[in-house]
């Protein structure tokens, strides 16, 4: 029926991402793990407060305090945390999840990024997130969200570089750490996904990089062009 919105006859349910490893290009991201990853994750910024800044956690005291957090949100499926391995020290070095997960619509969100100074601005780290929204899209969700603090400049950079559309702001969304939230939205979606997928391949290519490991081509110019005429974030700076 005509206005109605597509018929979506063929449409599964896609899977939890309950998976123990995520494997990318230069990456790798393990299913988080206390034992294992607390005590190199906190030591990796120890010294670096600014990273729970807008986080709804943190800055934690001691090792002791982050594995218990850890501990709290390692075995839930919702979110479901994963670790970033360094590939340089082969230590875990930050955490992203997989949040807000709606299989029935086909609706995930990729949140709660940390990342330790020395993953910050690093291919690792992007590598890390394509890696995960790579593997939404070939599980099948149809609609990848990013959300953050409308405060967030950094974040809200990111998900443009990433290929993310902004789809606006939700006023007075959340309370955290006893201060308002404006919340910024940001979304791919499946339709989008392949022209973005060959974006994130040719920033990943070995030969995008010189001796050091710095971008020949930037993966901002890459995804602006798989995507032209995307509708711009005002609250970028």
């Amino acid at each position: 029926m005509s206005g109605m919105g597509k018929t979506l006859s063929d449409f599964t349910s896609p899977p939890a991402p309950d998976v123990p490893d995520i494997d990318g290009i230069w990456v790798r991201l393990e299913r988080l793990d206390p034992e294992r990853h607390a005590e190199p994750i906190f030591n990796a910024v120890r010294d670096a407060d600014h990273v729970w800044d807008y986080l709804p956690n943190g800055p934690f005291p001691d090792l002791e305090a982050y594995r218990d957090w850890q501990a709290q949100v390692a075995a839930p499926s919702d979110p479901c945390f994963y670790a970033i391995m360094d590939p340089q020290t082969g230590q875990a070095a930050g955490v992203a999840s997989f949040i807000r997960i709606d299989r029935a619509n086909g609706v995930i969100e990729i949140g709660n990024i940390m990342l330790s100074p020395a993953l910050q601005r690093s291919r690792t780290a992007s590598a890390a997130l394509m890696a995960m929204i790579r593997w939404a899209f070939e599980a099948g969700y149809r609609r990848v969200e990013w959300k953050c603090n409308a405060l967030n400049a950094p974040s809200r950079r990111a998900a443009l570089r990433f290929g993310f559309r902004f789809e606006g702001e939700f006023r007075q969304h959340m309370i955290v750490k006893g201060r308002n939230r404006d919340t910024a939205w940001f979304s791919i979606i499946d339709d989008e996904w392949p022209a973005l997928d060959a974006a994130y391949r040719q920033w990943l290519a070995a030969s995008n990089f010189d001796a050091e490991g710095r971008q020949l081509r930037n993966l901002s110019s890459l995804t602006e062009q798989a995507l032209p005429g995307r509708r711009d974030d005002p609250g970028r700076r």
